[in-house]
């Protein structure tokens, strides 16, 4: 050791890859001098092997307020999708979970919290669906996947989501379709009949502003477009997207403001999605309808439709934004007719190109062609 007393305080000398080191210790005991020479120079021998030292990681409870700030700023423009992470993280702060390191979050510890929510009852008394027990599922793998990509921990464990989930697959029947939009109270009955001809998602609509919007055909085109300038995946940003009569009918009833929001209240302010879903259930009980027909549903119904139509995958995604055509995929169910009209394309093709010999070829044909192999 190479410590020495200047004053009252004892400092430590000594090379290091041909660099002196000199530093006081700020210490008057010997003995603690040397403890602090001897670290100094175990520190440096770890980062000269690319050793850090280890960092503390946080629990759940205190890495939640950086997930959540994170949301805030990646989700600014979508205050409905904050509002969701924000809700599921108090969730996952009610369970033995909180006070867990992420690192000690495993997947023995994640299938334990899987089994406890999926048996807890909610307020109706009724055990969480699964819908309900994924999300949060989901939103733990969204903050662990951060955590990993900040390298606060070294690896996201596997999360198996429940199975048994229900999609929300109503549809709009079109014998009550005029019976559902006539009972709609005020702004609903219009924004309700953008989402059913248009296929937007709620949120586009309400945020959909005039300069977004072209009732008249442009030239060469049968009809006017909206085009969706944000939207939950990149592929529903900047879409084009048709407009029916009875929608350029709506807007031309909100023209006469034609600048700022489409849809707005009275005093100009934007459309509260929760009212409108308010609203919505109430209309929903009168009719009869079933419990799991929502304001989104109307977007189902219009890429049901589509397919219905005879539209392809690739069509269905382009106008509704999926992620991916796996999505659109969904809606197309080729009826039997559809199948056997593009069969008989196929076969008008094949003999406009081939010509009148394929319903004659002969038998020897692939003896002879089996001979020249």
């Amino acid at each position: 050791m190479a410590v020495y007393k200047r004053g009252k305080v004892w400092w430590y000398k000594f090379t290091w890859n041909g660099e002196k080191i000199r530093e006081s210790t700020k210490h008057a005991n010997k003995r603690i001098a040397e403890q602090i020479e001897a670290a100094h120079k175990t520190s440096l021998a770890k980062g000269e092997v690319n050793i850090r030292e280890r960092v503390k990681v946080p629990t759940l409870r205190e890495f939640s307020t950086e997930f959540e700030k994170a949301i805030e700023t990646q989700c600014a423009e979508k205050p409905r999708t904050v509002e969701f992470y924000v809700s599921r993280v108090r969730l996952l702060l009610a369970s033995e979970l909180a006070d867990r390191t992420l690192d000690e979050i495993d997947e023995g510890a994640i299938e334990k919290y899987r089994q406890t929510r999926a048996a807890t009852l909610s307020r109706r008394k009724k055990t969480l669906s699964a819908g309900s027990v994924n999300r949060e599922l989901a939103t733990l793998r969204r903050l662990l996947r951060l955590a990993y990509e900040w390298k606060v921990i070294n690896r996201v464990p596997r999360i198996k989501l429940l199975r048994g989930e229900k999609n929300r697959e109503s549809t709009l029947p079109h014998d009550r379709e005029a019976a559902y939009l006539a009972a709609l109270p005020g702004p609903l009955t219009d924004v309700a009949t953008l989402l059913l001809d248009t296929g937007l998602r709620l949120g586009e609509a309400l945020s959909l502003d005039w300069a977004q919007v072209r009732l008249e055909p442009a030239e060469g085109a049968r009809y006017g477009y909206l085009t969706v300038l944000s939207g939950k995946a990149k592929s529903s940003k900047s879409r084009n997207v048709p407009l029916s009569a009875r929608v350029v009918s709506v807007l031309r009833q909100w023209e006469p403001r034609r600048n700022g929001l489409v849809f707005h209240r009275a005093d100009g302010k934007p459309l509260q999605a929760s009212l409108l879903g308010q609203q919505q259930s109430r209309v929903r009980a009168a009719l009869k309808f079933p419990t799991d027909f929502v304001l989104h549903s109307l977007r189902h119904t219009f890429g049901t439709r589509l397919g219905e139509a005879g539209a392809d995958a690739f069509t269905i995604m382009r106008l509704m934004g999926h992620s991916t055509v796996t999505v659109s995929q969904r809606y197309v169910h080729p009826s039997p007719e559809a199948v056997e009209l593009a069969f008989g394309r196929l076969m008008a093709l094949n003999l406009q190109k081939v010509g009148t010999n394929m319903g004659t070829v002969k038998q020897s044909e692939p003896m002879e062609i089996q001979q020249h192999l």
